[in-house]
């Protein structure tokens, strides 16, 4: 059993598994698609629930995953102790009617026995207490010892939820040794102490259950196995818990540098890093599969997590918003597997960012006045509850969720009054009012404004401006009959030039002005209805009542930009199913007036040539000067005329047609230029991964292209500065030229470190030790390439009988690298084992083969005490 890194293990058990026929999948999105029983995808078995049911046809009958799992129901145990978590990896393969016990029980047990090198005498195997024919094939078969097998009842090892298809279970556990166990002499397989830890879990779909106890053998019986790769790396990196798994560890370690605290010197400071850890684990990846912060489900879910360690970080006493910062480091600890977070990674910062932002805004007044209530609560009442009206005005007018409500009050032995605060949600639905109104919206909702008017009347397609009556006044406190400058208001109008946001196009702004009285229409939103525009504005002069009628105008600017952008959207689609193929169809859009942002379903990165042949496409047809028109007509007339829907749009029986010119034909509600030779030109800024099997593309036309230009020309003009090139053409051959001089120069470097090297080697040999006849070398050097280490290293260990630890500190980092002989590792040295125990003397971690291993340590200024410790840890190995 060989240390092995997270990552490492993640890829050996695919790979494993891939070499007995099956297929690799990717982890699905964490968003369960097509499946409403779940909000988040919570074992490696959910996905495939439509395969296992025969609902859709598998690529394979064989096939393995690593999914990404959120599990939440414990999330207020999260921290306190050392196990539990809210993200996890479940690595499983899976069998659709193809192999069966046999199979599995072979392959899992030459994975773990032959590729990991488990110990045999610490694997144990639980079985469903009436599955005989497992227990043969566990001990006769796979040679595993019957006293190693332990019979477990149904509650246990079966699986089944309700009716459909359900069996037995076998379970892998792993004795982590009598030291970890609670001592009491029944301690086995089962117990609830920390010794025998279940890593892989074998279930032997069989049967069709009724949900009443009746079963049915199974024609073709079902594989479905999960292993939790969290904790198959605690074992084989004998650590104590899923927060000192290594990547999990660089993670913790980047809070612990940011608050200025370390792990296991304060137990109240642990459980905050380990809170902060696993949110931030679980926050990143939830965004990157399209999840976004709410007050409702799956987005409560991620906003309650985000906020959670926000106020666990608070309490490590960091005052700005800092979780955006760890987000890098939990991407380059997973790009390796989930490449797609680093090209989402500005856009998982950018909402985790505004996330905390938002929170810190109003944290601290809710803790005061949290505080001040706890305060008061008399001390001596053996019932001590916080009000639902104190729980509520937490909630709406500070942020704060009824689970962190609870969650702190707990600690002083508080309850809170849950029912009547959902009274009040109920009677009360405007969520997190200031946060909205500091953003420039309103949250409304049609219980709270019951508008009976006609419909609004649009205008917008035909002008810019109009005439309108002033039908209704609407504050966050209700209707009212006037609004004076400073008033933050939503008019409704009896008929509007302004864009209402729908199929992804942002609502126009403008002014509203009667008199001497002015209006600043900051967005333009439907009412929950549908078919009233709500005209949020801000009164900067005068005043308004209602049942005026004064002049509505847009910014024509704006309008026409945006429109330019909406139609680019549109040819956008076309151009990227010619190139890509049918498959490609939108899946998300925002169009304003600077860009335009397009989501599609496509399974990898576009190549740079493909991006070329869609952006010149694009262009093609702005050049052809083609006619854009728009039309109405019933939805079967659009359909026969092949008209594709855009994302976000919802249609009648009537619906608008944007047809350029047989080109590109939508459905679309939006606004756009009448020919395509008004978009001047089409630029794609970038090509990005938004969820797995979502592409996005952001791109702009006419003025936006412009500006693009202007920014490259001037980075071009900073660049031949910077290079004191005078001629842009000859910036190119000047890079070219610089990288060769610095590739160059490194080579000598390395050079002059192999002859530092050689010339300190007398030193190093000058200062060995023996133990038991091997002779033990250790030497520190600053500033030495890695490389020049491993030279001297393989100088050293071409004496057979030489053992050496070398450490090389650079850059604010220490290296070891530990080196045996021959002969010496036939008496017992182990290169990597050394290396471990040393590293572990500074912070470190570290391994390898017997004759080469290396390590990295953190606390640098321990390396030399650590050296020092060399003779009496080779003495162990040594005989």
């Amino acid at each position: 059993m060989q240390w092995t890194g997270l990552n490492e293990l993640r890829e050996k058990f695919l790979s494993f598994f891939e070499s007995k026929g099956h297929t690799r999948l990717k982890s699905y999105p964490l968003i369960p698609q097509g499946d409403n029983s779940l909000l988040l995808i919570n074992s490696g078995m959910a996905p495939m629930k439509k395969f296992f049911l025969g609902q859709e046809v598998p690529p394979n009958k064989r096939v393995t995953t690593c999914q990404k799992c959120i599990r939440t129901p414990d999330i207020e145990n999260v921290g306190k102790t050392a196990r539990h978590g809210t993200y996890f990896e479940m690595l499983g393969n899976f069998s659709f009617g193809d192999y069966f016990k046999h199979e599995a029980t072979e392959w899992a047990w030459e994975f773990v026995t032959k590729e990991l090198e488990l110990p045999i005498d610490r694997i144990w195997v639980s079985i469903y207490q009436d599955d005989d024919e497992a227990f043969e094939i566990w001990t006769k078969e796979r040679g595993v010892d019957p006293s190693h097998i332990v019979r477990m009842g149904k509650e246990d090892n079966f699986w089944e939820i309700g009716s459909g298809p359900c069996g037995p279970c076998s379970e892998l556990y792993f004795d982590r040794g009598e030291d970890k166990g609670c001592g009491s002499p029944d301690c086995r397989v089962g117990c609830e102490c920390d010794r025998f830890v279940e890593f892989w879990n074998l279930v032997f779909s069989q049967f069709n259950g009724d949900g009443e106890g009746h079963y049915e053998p199974m024609e073709h019986p079902n594989i479905d196995t999960g292993m939790g790769l969290e904790r198959l790396a605690c074992i084989m990196q004998e650590v104590d818990n899923l927060f000192e798994v290594d990547t999990v560890q660089n993670i913790m370690n980047h809070i612990s540098e940011i608050a200025g605290v370390k792990y296991k010197q304060d137990p109240k400071v642990d459980v905050c890093l380990r809170v902060i850890t696993d949110h931030i684990r679980s926050t990143t990846f939830m965004i990157g599969d399209g999840v976004i912060p709410s007050n409702e489900g799956r987005g409560y879910v991620l906003r309650r997590l985000l906020r959670r360690a926000a106020r666990n970080g608070k309490q490590l006493g960091i005052r700005d918003p800092f979780l955006y910062k760890v987000v890098d480091t939990v991407i380059a600890e997973n790009k390796s597997a989930y490449p797609e977070l680093e090209e989402n990674a500005d856009y998982i910062k950018k909402i985790v960012r505004a996330e905390e932002e938002n929170f810190a805004k109003t944290i601290d007044k809710g803790m005061e006045l949290l505080n001040n209530i706890i305060d008061s609560i008399d001390s001596n009442i053996e019932s001590k509850i916080l009000s639902g009206e104190q729980a509520f005005k937490l909630y709406d007018t500070y942020g704060f969720p009824i689970d962190l409500i609870k969650e702190i009050i707990s600690e002083q032995g508080i309850d809170v009054d849950e029912a009547r605060f959902r009274e009040l949600m109920n009677e009360q639905k405007t969520r997190a009012r200031e946060a909205k109104l500091n953003s420039d919206t309103v949250g409304w909702s049609s219980e709270n404004y019951h508008i009976t008017d006609e419909p609004t009347e649009f205008v917008g397609y035909e002008t810019y401006e109009c005439d309108a009556k002033l039908l209704h006044i609407l504050t966050e406190d209700g209707e009212a009959e006037e609004a004076k400058e400073g008033d933050r208001v939503n008019l409704v109008f009896d008929r509007t030039p302004f864009y209402a946001e729908s199929g992804g196009q942002v609502g126009d702004r403008g002014v509203f002005v009667i008199g001497n009285s002015v209006v600043n229409i900051l967005d333009c939103q439907k009412d929950p209805s549908g078919q009233h525009s709500l005209h949020l504005g801000l009164v900067m002069a005068g005043s308004i009542q209602k049942g005026v009628t004064g002049h509505l105008s847009i910014d024509g600017l704006k309008r026409d930009a945006t429109a330019r952008n909406h139609t680019a959207a549109h040819l956008l689609q076309k151009a990227l199913r010619d190139e890509l193929g049918s498959h490609v169809h939108q899946a998300g859009q925002l169009v304003d007036s600077e860009r335009l942002r397009f989501d599609f379903n496509h399974f990898e990165a576009m190549t740079p040539q493909e991006l070329l042949n869609v952006e010149q496409a694009v262009n093609a047809k702005i050049l052809e000067a083609v006619k854009v028109t728009t039309s109405e007509m019933d939805i079967e007339s659009a359909r026969a005329q092949g008209a594709m829907a855009l994302f976000g749009e919802k249609y009648g029986d009537i619906v608008r047609v944007v047809d350029a010119d047989g080109y590109s034909v939508e459905l679309c509600g939006g606004t756009h230029v009448d020919n395509t030779s008004k978009l001047g030109l089409f630029k794609i800024i970038s090509e990005s991964s938004a969820a797995a099997g979502i592409r996005r593309i952001e791109a702009t036309t006419g003025t936006g292209v412009l500006g693009l230009m202007q920014e490259g020309n001037l980075l071009i003009a900073a660049a031949c500065g910077a290079l004191k090139v005078t001629n842009p053409h000859e910036l190119p051959a000047r890079c070219k030229a610089l990288n060769d001089e610095l590739k160059a120069k490194d080579r000598k470097i390395d050079e002059l470190n192999q002859k530092i090297a050689s010339t300190q080697m007398q030193n190093v040999f000058d200062t060995a030790t023996e133990v038991n006849g091997v002779r033990v070398i250790s030497a520190s050097f600053n500033g030495m390439t890695v490389q020049a280490l491993r030279a001297m290293g393989d100088r050293i260990k071409e004496n057979p009988l030489n053992v050496a630890v070398l450490a090389n500190i650079a850059d604010g980092k220490g290296n070891l690298i530990a080196v045996c002989g021959k002969e010496a590792v036939a008496r017992g040295a182990h290169a990597g084992n050394i290396v471990r125990e040393i590293a572990a003397l500074a912070g470190g971690k570290g391994g390898g083969r017997p004759d080469s291993a290396m390590a990295g340590v953190t606390e640098i200024f321990q390396i030399d005490e650590a050296l020092t410790q060399l003779t009496s840890v080779v003495q162990k190995f040594v005989k």
